[in-house]
């Protein structure tokens, strides 16, 4: 007695038959180890997880839920469920008052113009983009296939918006209380006093090259475009050229000041372009 699961047996079967029966076997074969994958990866990317990471146990995972759920998998999924753009927004603006807040406290005789340059280096993408890389907060994001197929665990951008949203979600579920305590952790330099002057130097070049290779963009190129004024007093010209068409001209007393300022600018116009593009 034969079962319809058993190969041909009995001499030479015809082809199709064969075929047939390998093609369906190793189809389940594949499903299966589909399944299996998938499941491994959700273990591995529990939640859970990070909670521990950032010392946090949420009353409401649902809110951890959607800090991590990208667009393209909200639109890929048959319940809809809420993307991050939204914690997103609230995120933005509770790190800028924390961190105005903790500078506040901290450098109680700066002038307003200091603290507001501190706090903008605080709360800046390329900084941010290195703590969410410090808490691997890639491999947590929920995305949808597209967006999976194209890297978006290493996106600059997503990672970036998705700290933020984690900032919205410990503030819905915890309070001030909460967000405060991870920025403090997480965001803010453990000595505040010692990284005082850190604060107000930061080095664009590196930062703009990190970024680009994150991206898988060659790096950028630098070339001086003009000098003028006398030898002992000249401001050159650079132009920095980067990733998709980008662009941008910085000046200086010296190459590597304009090289900086370029990146700079560079940075600034990657940073809208992420916001533009979501």
């Amino acid at each position: 007695m034969t079962n319809e699961n058993d190969p041909p047996r009995g001499g030479l079967a015809p082809a199709a038959n064969v075929l047939g029966w390998a093609d369906s076997h190793l189809s389940g074969f594949f499903d299966t180890f589909e399944r299996n994958r998938r499941a491994k990866s959700m273990a591995e990317n529990n939640p859970d997880r990070l909670e521990i990471a950032v010392g946090y146990q949420f009353r409401s995972l649902q809110f951890l839920l959607e800090a991590l759920t990208h667009s393209s998998f909200a639109q890929e999924s048959a319940n809809r469920p809420r993307d991050n753009e939204q914690m997103e927004f609230l995120g933005d603006a509770v790190l800028t008052f924390v961190v105005s807040v903790i500078l506040a406290d901290a450098f109680p005789d700066w002038e307003e113009g200091k603290l507001t340059r501190a706090r903008a280096n605080l709360v800046a993408a390329p900084h941010l983009y290195s703590v969410a890389l410090r808490l691997d907060l890639g491999q947590y994001l929920r995305l949808g296939r597209g967006e999976e197929k194209t890297g978006g665990r290493d996106k600059p951008a997503l990672l970036v918006n998705a700290l933020e949203a984690l900032v919205a979600a410990l503030y819905r579920d915890g309070g001030i209380e909460a967000a405060r305590d991870f920025i403090a952790r997480f965001i803010i330099p453990q000595d505040l006093g010692a990284a005082a002057g850190a604060l107000f130097s930061i080095d664009y070049k590196s930062t703009l090259q990190e970024l680009l290779q994150a991206e898988r963009t060659p790096p950028a190129e630098y070339r001086v475009v003009e000098e003028c004024g006398p030898e002992h007093q000249k401001t050159f010209t650079v132009e920095a050229v980067a990733g998709d068409n980008l662009m941008a001209r910085g000046r200086g007393g010296n190459k590597k000041s304009a090289e900086q300022e370029a990146a700079r600018l560079i940075l600034e116009k990657l940073g809208r372009k992420s916001e533009t593009h979501g």
